[in-house]
C-alpha cells in the first residue's frame, strides 16, 4: 500500500506561481512512474504531468513552457513547479504513484487562480 500527502496549494493571482509536493510512503518510491493529474469542475480528470523512474517526462500541452515536474527519490517526493498560472489551470491537483497495473491516488490539493 502507498500513501501520498500533496501540499503547496491555495489561491494565487493570474501569472503567479506555487509549487506542489507530493510525499510518498509505503512503496518503493524510486521505481515508479509519478504524475500530477488535474480536475476542475465538471471536467474529467485529466494528465498534467508525468516522470517516470529514468527522470523521462511528459506534459499536457496546456502546460508546456509554463509547468515542470520532478522528482527526488531520497525524499520520496514528486513535485510540480508552477508558474504563469492561469484562470484555466484552477482545479484539484492530485498526485499519482504508478507501477505496471498497480497505481495510488492522493487525496488532491485545491488550487485556484483568481485576481
Amino acid at each position: 500500500q502507498v500513501q501520498l500527502v500533496e501540499s503547496g496549494g491555495g489561491l494565487v493571482q493570474p501569472g503567479g506561481s506555487l509549487r506542489l509536493s507530493c510525499v510518498a510512503s509505503g512503496g518503493i518510491f524510486g521505481i515508479a512512474t509519478l504524475g500530477w493529474y488535474r480536475q476542475a469542475p465538471g471536467e474529467e480528470r485529466e494528465l498534467v504531468a508525468s516522470i517516470n523512474s529514468g527522470r523521462g517526462t511528459n506534459y499536457a500541452d496546456s502546460v508546456k513552457g509554463r509547468f515542470t515536474i520532478s522528482r527526488d527519490n531520497v525524499r520520496n517526493t514528486v513535485y510540480l513547479q508552477m508558474n504563469n498560472l492561469k484562470p484555466e489551470d484552477t482545479a484539484v491537483y492530485y498526485c499519482r504513484w504508478e507501477r505496471g497495473s498497480i497505481n495510488y491516488w492522493g487525496q488532491g490539493t485545491q488550487v485556484t487562480v483568481s485576481s
